[in-house]
């Protein structure tokens, strides 16, 4: 970066610190400082500089033109991570359209009715999509484009098609001599416009479209740079593992990352955890944000086994090297995330207090945050150095969070305007004054930090009365033997603990002695619970829990 470019982009981060209000000025004003670095990468492909992204947005907006796209008309977004999928992300906000990211792992029906129910105009896809998918279930679309290469999978209109294969021809006529920085200009948004639809992978079952305003896009940007963008330099390589169609993925990984200038890499594949394990080798991202599932599964598969050893534990009982140990152990977990990380964030689902005590007791740079889709997403968060053990942090800047009838409240600049065409869902989660009802159980200390219980819609009667809370009991379940999931329902006023045992050591034992595990695993979980909250028996369970894309297990389908 020549000395010119790097005072631009740090002046554009000292400005970020002070928030810029309007979000797509955040965009021009990243793409300007950042012009001639690495911005998209799609993992072992192509790499997008800031400039070609600018030029990308540029084509798509001439096409948008061009076929009629208008302000606050609504474009959809389908497939997996990828270069392409922000950049059309990034020209559908930067247009002034509406925004409506569809997850890849939905079913094609669901597609078909997320399309429909928004009323998209146009909708890029990914090749699995593509595949999957009926034109003809989604009559009113006008053209379906393919996100590898922008070409068209279908089109209904004589003007999209002569967009299409004119794009070049008319974008050198609008600039024949150069595209350079002085022609980046967007939409200039209002904080209470509509800029996207994000519909929620739900564990109830039915979708609901979250609207966002900018104001909510700006909010979580703003408190991200703030608080992140000093430790998290422009030019930061950062691993976008998440799905950018979920707003965990989208607000924290992709848009503070690229607004801060980070060079961001996407896995387009399916993220198996052979290809994370490498990815994190080979990028050493400079932040990692992750979905519980992913720690836990480092941990318990690599680190525990160790940890449980006659030798180690025989080297933590002695003190003269028990913090020797425990900093050559965080040493080699620090490197399973490539080495470089100033933290983890943890958020999407809850974090195991085990592996969770575990981390934090070798000083782990780890950090757990709460949020929903409903606010874009963040409602707290607090640094690895601050972290209070068991909470979530403390409300974010610009959000007020409350305590009422157990029910954690949030109200504040990343709220949404409710959900679309559902205005009675939307009074539910919505109160006249503001409250954001997020439907979770906690409590708040004095010092502002917020603890999850679990969520009232899973909070289960006892006999006697007693509110039981399914998610106190599943996590201490989780970390016993031959335990890879599980989940605690209720039949007949009693509670019973459906379990999918650890498959690989799975062949090492019989059904009977299977059998035998689980029941040692109830007697010795009864003990430490209150009898009104004691497991009646485990059920074994053959397949897989399904699961959202931030990998809760969708509990409607088991109880």
């Amino acid at each position: 970066m020549c000395r010119k470019e790097c005072t631009f982009a740090q002046n554009f981060q000292n400005c970020a610190m002070n928030t810029i209000e309007c979000f797509n000025e955040y965009i021009r004003q990243t793409i300007i400082a950042n012009w001639n670095q690495n911005a998209l990468t799609d993992y072992q492909g192509q790499t997008l500089q800031f400039h070609d992204v600018a030029r990308k947005i540029e084509k798509l907006h001439i096409a948008f033109e061009t076929c009629g796209i208008k302000k606050g008309d609504k474009i959809a977004i389908c497939g997996r991570n990828s270069a392409h999928w922000a950049v059309t992300f990034l020209a559908t906000l930067t247009y002034g359209a509406v925004a409506v990211p569809i997850l890849h792992e939905f079913n094609a029906e669901q597609i078909h009715n997320i399309v429909n129910h928004s009323g998209a105009r146009l909708l890029f896809v990914g090749d699995f999509v593509a595949k999957e998918i009926d034109p003809e279930q989604m009559p009113q679309l006008e053209g379906i484009l393919n996100l590898p290469d922008f070409s068209l999978m279908i089109s209904r209109s004589e003007q999209l098609t002569y967009a299409r294969e004119h794009l070049n021809l008319m974008f050198g006529s609008k600039f024949p001599r150069a595209f350079t920085q002085n022609d980046v200009n967007y939409h200039a948004d209002e904080p209470e416009e509509l800029a996207l639809i994000n519909y929620t992978s739900g564990t109830t079952g039915f979708s609901k479209g979250v609207m966002l305003p900018y104001r909510a896009l700006s909010g979580n940007i703003g408190f991200c740079i703030r608080r992140l963008g000093k430790v998290v330099k422009a030019g930061s390589p950062m691993l976008d593992i998440l799905p950018m169609a979920h707003m965990y993925g989208l607000s924290i990984e992709f848009l503070f990352g690229f607004c801060n200038g980070c060079h961001l890499f996407f896995l387009n594949r399916l993220p198996s955890p052979s290809l994370i394990a490498k990815a994190f080798t080979e990028i050493q991202p400079r932040l990692v944000v992750a979905v519980p599932l992913i720690i836990e599964k480092i941990i318990r598969k690599k680190v525990f086994p160790v940890m449980q050893t006659p030798r180690m534990k025989l080297l933590m009982a002695m003190p003269v090297v028990r913090e020797k140990v425990k900093q050559k152990v965080c040493e080699q977990v620090y490197q399973a995330f490539g080495g470089q990380a100033y933290e983890v964030i943890v958020g999407g689902a809850a974090l195991s207090k085990e592996v969770e005590q575990f981390l934090m007791s070798i000083d782990f740079p780890i950090t757990v945050g709460y949020g929903a889709t409903e606010c874009a997403p963040l409602i707290s968060y607090r640094d690895w150095t601050e972290f209070a053990p068991g909470s979530c942090g403390c409300a974010v800047d610009g959000m007020d969070v409350r305590i009422s009838n157990e029910e954690i409240l949030a109200r504040g600049q990343n709220v949404m305007l409710g959900y679309y065409k559902n205005d009675e869902a939307t009074r539910e989660a919505l109160d006249k004054d503001g409250w954001y009802h997020t439907g979770d159980l906690g409590t708040m200390d004095e010092d502002g930090n917020i603890y999850i219980r679990g969520r009232r819609k899973n909070m289960l009667l006892g006999a006697n009365g007693q509110n039981v809370y399914p998610e106190e009991i599943e996590d201490q379940l989780s970390s016993m033997p031959m335990v890879s999931e599980c989940i605690v329902v209720q039949r007949d006023q009693k509670l019973v603990a459906l379990v999918y045992p650890d498959q690989d050591e799975l062949i090492n034992f019989s059904d009977e002695e299977l059998q035998g595990i689980m029941e040692q695993n109830r007697q010795e979980l009864n003990m430490c619970l209150p009898a009104y909250s004691r497991l009646s028996s485990i059920e074994l369970v053959h397949e897989e829990f399904q699961k959202t894309p931030k990998k809760s297990i969708k509990r409607y389908l088991y109880t």
